[in-house]
This record gives structure tokens, C-alpha cells and sequence, in this order.
């Protein structure tokens, strides 16, 4: 146990990497940012692992040594156990003055009719016995009872582990068979369920994409409800059409914490905002770009920034444009505006001009709302100062240099949408559960052993039961002596003691003292 203790705190060190340094599961173009910064570090970690730390070999390592410690841990403590319930409790020792709890009392009846019923009142009713009991003929007239009770403490932890086990087991085969995509849809758009529709996508070793389940799913609209005052968001509903193989297209909607399932998959709302739709056309008319370009919000009024690359021109450089969109847009200065609304009741799109080549065939990975300015020029105006286009929707301004024209066409709403499957959640939350009982039974139950010698009264004061054995069944009594234990510090363990004695006293009281041994 000592061993499984040290790899579960090495196994949480080695997970530590994976929050410190971007995964190539998860962030491919960080990855790659890393090591273009980074030549002589970067190689170095990517060798080691530290990119991918949860595929890599030292982290299986130390997670399969976990599982195979906890294992050997598990089987010869589960034999012990087992052995332990199906045999006798122990015999009573020979002396109880060293015990830390102890009582006495006498009751009429001889020591195995007390013996009898004295263990029927230690053990319990039939249904919820509180001991397990053994009755013991020492000799010479002298009879014993042991009792014990706290057998689910060691149970509690046998199961405790197997849980944790089985939620080892569970993590691994949703870590191998998982799959999540992300993917952003702008109103009266869809996407389709496969691998090459998603912005991101990750899944585990063992994922196959013919798993996917070829779905399509269309957002129909958007709608967004903010607190009139405080411009608190309200409610966010994504409203949709969802097609899946052999059936008519059924209406549903998606908020904020309540998904829907299809596919075998739950499809979560992670978040909204604004894709301005403009079109770009170059000196001689020719449209060079068309469509909806999403802008992440940065703040509670949507004030979002967002990049428009322009790659395919046919003549001149390549345009890049970067700004802000304002939904609600507020004058404050002369260069100088806000959003005071997150609605789009005056929406205002500023962007500044970059051109050059923008990279894209370098065949390195990029981030689509960012602007990689090392191989582009910004544009300028005749005093030298950056170029600001402003534009509204419906509104077209020229391009700086005779590049073209831009029109601003249209303000739709996106949904960015999230799609996880992971086959072991269920089993996940059942292992959780047990692990959490199990622990609970081992803390709190204790484990305490109870033992009885019965003596006749005679024999206790120095007498030989020979002497008396021709006295009546109803003249002979007997001095019951206790003693408890506890594995461990207990502070009921006396008062444990005492209510098996009381049960004892009024076992005797109601069987009166001419009763007979069973």
C-alpha cells in the first residue's frame, strides 16, 4: 500500500507537464509556436514526451505500475479477509486485567445457561446482529463467549480499492476510446459529423472514425437574453435542425448546460458571439473573399476581435485584416470607440490593413483569430498613420493602395458547439461512488472485539463446583467478567462494553433465574 501511495503522488507530478506545456492533441498550433520560439528546448521536450505527456511511455509506465500495485495489494488482504469471516472470533484470553475497557456483573442461572442467552443478546436481532459470536465450554464449569463486530471496515477498504482499480480502468478506456470535436456554425449554416467539419477534433488511440455517426446539424438562428441594467447575460438558446441517417429532419434547441445526445455523443453550447459577412474584391472587381468571419468576444458587451485573411488575390500581395467589432458602438474620441451593448443595435466593424504573405503555405500550423504579422506590412495613410476602415453593415469602403473594395454585408450570430463522447462516464460515476462508500464504511466502523467468561458464583468466591452440583438450577448463580478491544484508539469502546452488559442483565432479568440453556 505504501508503494501505491508513492505512485499516485508520482502520478500526479507527471500529470503536471500536461497543464504546464500546450498538448498536441488539444493545441497543435501552440505546439508548433513552441518550438519555432523555442529551437533548442523545444526538440529537447518533444523527444521526452512533454507535448503529448498522457500517450507517453514514462506516463503509462507509472500508470500501469499504479494498477499492478494496487492489485497486489488488493488479492492477499481480500484472502485474509475472507478468511477471517468465515472463521470463529477468537478465544477469550485468560486475563482481562490488561484489557482498556472492562465490567462484571452476576446474574442467577448457571454459566451456560447465562453463556446462551448472553450471546443472543450481544449478537443482535436476526436481521441487523451486531456481533459475530461464538459460545466456548472452557471446563471445570467455566463457559466463554467472544464477540466481534467490525468486519465491513476492512470490507469498506477492500472495496474502497477495487473502486479505485476500476476507476483506473475506466479512465484508460475513455482516454482510448473518446472522442470531442469543436466546431463554430454560423446562422444558416451546418456542419456534418465528421473528422474534417470540426475546427478541432481529439480522440484516443483506439477511436476509428467510422464510429462517427453521420449526422448534420444546422443552426437555424440565435438568441441571446441580457439584463437590461447590468447587461448580465440571461439565456442563450441555439435553435437547430438536426438530420440523422433514415429520418426526417427534427427542430431542437441547445442552451447553456443542456445539451442534446445524438450519435452517441452529447453536443454542449460553449459559447456565441458575432461573424461579420463581408466581401472583398480586388482592383479589377473580381471577388477574392466571401463570407462569415467569426469575432471572439473579449467582454461583457461583445466588443470581439477577430482576423480576415485573403490569401487567394490574384494580383498584388496577399491582405490581411484585423480589428474589432463593436455591436452596439459608441463614439468617445475622435479615433476612439466603444460598445455599449451587447446587442447589435448600431454595429461598427474597425479594421486595420496588413499586407504581404500571410503564411499560409509555410505549412505551419495557425491560429485562425490571429494575424501572423512577421511577413506583412501594415498599410498607411499619407500622414504615415495606420489605416482604420470603419464600416456598418450594408456599407463598402475602398482599400487602402488600390487593393480593392470591402463591404461589410451582414451581422449573424455564431454558436460555437462541443461534441464529447466518452464511453466510461457512466462507469466513471459508479467507481466514484463505491470508492467514496467504501472509504466512509472504513473510516467509521469500528472494529471492536467483546469477550465473556461466565463463572458460577461459587467457583469465583473459591469454591469447587463440585461442591455445589447437587444444589438446584434456581440457587446458582453466575459472575459474568468483560473485557473489549478495539483496533486502534477508540473512545466508545467502554460504553460499548456496558451496553452488551445491559443487554446481558436484561436477557437474564426476563428469563428469570429457573430458565433453561437452549
Amino acid at each position: 500500500m505504501r508503494v501505491a501511495l508513492l505512485l499516485l503522488m508520482l502520478l500526479a507530478v507527471a500529470a503536471v507537464p500536461g497543464t504546464v506545456f500546450p498538448q498536441q492533441s488539444q493545441q497543435p498550433e501552440q505546439v508548433a509556436t513552441y518550438l519555432t520560439d523555442h529551437p533548442d528546448l523545444g526538440p529537447l521536450l518533444q523527444r521526452l514526451g512533454f507535448f503529448d505527456v498522457y500517450a507517453s511511455i514514462w506516463f503509462s509506465a507509472i500508470y500501469l505500475l499504479l494498477f499492478v500495485s494496487l492489485v497486489g495489494c488488493i488479492l492477499p488482504r481480500s484472502r485474509t479477509h475472507l478468511r477471517a469471516v468465515r472463521g470463529r472470533p477468537p478465544r477469550a484470553p485468560r486475563r482481562f486485567d490488561r484489557f482498556p475497557a472492562k465490567a462484571s456483573l452476576e446474574v442467577p442461572g448457571t454459566p451456560e445457561q447465562v453463556a446462551r442467552r448472553a450471546a443472543d443478546a450481544v449478537r443482535g436481532s436476526r436481521w441487523l446482529p451486531r456481533f459475530r459470536v461464538d459460545v466456548r465450554d472452557e471446563g471445570r464449569g467455566v463457559w466463554s463467549v467472544a464477540a466481534e463486530r467490525g468486519y465491513l471496515r476492512e470490507t469498506g477498504n477492500l472495496v474502497f480499492h477495487l473502486a479505485l482499480v476500476g476507476l483506473l480502468v475506466a479512465v484508460a478506456t475513455g482516454q482510448l476510446l473518446h472522442y470531442r470535436g469543436q466546431a463554430i456554425v454560423v446562422e444558416g449554416r451546418a456542419f456534418a459529423n465528421t473528422q474534417t467539419d470540426y475546427d478541432t477534433f481529439e480522440a484516443g488511440a483506439g477511436f476509428s472514425a467510422s464510429s462517427l455517426v453521420p449526422f448534420a446539424l444546422g443552426l437555424d438562428s440565435f438568441e441571446s437574453e441580457f439584463d437590461p441594467v447590468t447587461l448580465q447575460s440571461r439565456d442563450f438558446t441555439a435553435h437547430i435542425t438536426l438530420t440523422e441517417p433514415g429520418q426526417d429532419p427534427v427542430a431542437s434547441q441547445i442552451k447553456v448546460n443542456q445539451p442534446i445526445e445524438t450519435g452517441g455523443a452529447k453536443i454542449y453550447l460553449q459559447g456565441n458571439g458575432y461573424a461579420p459577412q463581408v466581401t472583398v474584391r480586388d482592383a479589377d472587381g473580381n471577388v477574392t473573399f466571401a463570407g462569415a468571419v467569426p469575432f471572439i468576444p473579449q467582454d461583457t458587451v461583445y466588443t470581439s476581435q477577430g482576423v480576415i485573411k485573403v490569401p487567394d488575390v490574384t494580383s498584388g500581395p496577399q491582405i490581411g485584416l484585423q480589428g474589432v467589432l463593436l455591436p452596439t458602438a459608441e463614439q468617445v474620441s475622435d479615433q476612439i470607440w466603444r460598445s455599449v451593448d451587447p446587442q447589435p443595435t448600431a454595429p461598427l466593424l474597425a479594421l486595420a490593413v496588413w499586407t504581404g504573405d500571410l503564411g499560409l503555405d509555410d505549412g505551419i500550423p495557425q491560429n485562425v483569430y490571429q494575424l501572423d504579422q512577421s511577413g506583412l506590412t501594415q498599410a498607411l495613410d499619407a500622414d504615415g498613420r495606420p489605416v482604420t476602415l470603419y464600416l456598418a453593415p450594408g456599407e463598402t469602403v475602398d482599400l487602402p493602395d488600390g487593393l480593392g473594395t470591402l463591404t461589410f454585408d451582414a451581422l449573424p450570430r455564431f454558436a460555437a458547439l462541443d461534441l464529447r463522447h466518452d464511453p466510461s462516464l457512466t462507469w466513471v460515476l459508479v467507481f466514484a461512488l463505491l470508492a467514496f462508500a467504501g472509504l466512509a464504511t472504513s473510516l467509521f466502523v469500528p472494529r471492536r472485539r467483546i469477550w465473556l467468561r461466565l463463572r458460577p458464583a461459587e467457583v469465583a468466591a473459591g469454591d469447587s463446583a463440585e461442591d455445589h452440583q447437587d444444589e438446584g438450577p434456581g440457587s446458582r448463580r453466575t459472575v459474568v467478567t468483560a473485557a473489549a478491544l478495539a483496533r486502534g484508539d477508540d473512545v466508545g469502546l467502554q460504553a460499548e462494553l456496558d451496553r452488551a452488559m445491559d443487554r446481558v442483565r436484561a436477557a437474564e432479568s426476563g428469563a428469570g433465574t429457573g430458565g433453561t440453556g437452549r
